[in-house]
């Protein structure tokens, strides 16, 4: 079981881990400590740390690029009997298109696959949504399938490398 978040760097990005005390902040919608990009944080971001913060998960990582919060990510929900996980991530769109969204993914989705308890990675995205596939594909995911008439989403996997 995830329990905690370890800080995570990138060549560009830090991924810090929200604790209790600024996640109920963000869940109250009072983000004046942190030094936000514009568009930051976005709707999901405070439902997505509410929810952590009402299941007692942790609320997950802020991603700092200089002294800037330009975005999150985190884990759906906890690790599941089979050892997968859903991950998600949001940046400001004043920061897309600079192959962030892929380092930040890729510093999540590896640190979570060294967790014992995980064995697959996956994230679900709109098939309209070709930066978020492409952010994916690029961070070695594989696409599963095809939109199901329900939600019309799109399920990516990555899996632990077989040892």
């Amino acid at each position: 079981m995830l329990d905690h978040f370890s800080a995570l760097t990138t060549p560009r990005l830090r991924l810090w881990p929200i604790g209790n005390d600024l996640a109920r902040s963000i869940a109250g919608g009072d983000v004046s400590v942190l030094r936000v990009a514009p568009g930051w944080p976005q709707p999901g971001t405070v439902n997505g740390v509410r929810m952590a913060l009402e299941k007692g998960q942790p609320a997950g990582w802020l991603v700092v690029l200089g002294d800037e919060v330009v975005g999150d990510c985190g884990i759906h929900a906890p690790v599941d009997g089979d050892g997968r996980v859903e991950i998600g991530y949001g940046l400001a769109e004043s920061v897309r298109g600079r192959g962030l969204g892929t380092e930040l993914v890729l510093a999540m989705v590896e640190w979570l696959l060294d967790q014992p308890d995980v064995r697959e990675v996956f994230a679900r995205t709109e098939r309209v949504n070709r930066a978020s596939r492409r952010v994916l594909e690029k961070a070695g995911f594989e696409t599963l399938d095809e939109p199901s008439t329900s939600d019309g989403l799109l399920t990516h996997r990555r899996r632990r490398p077989a040892t």
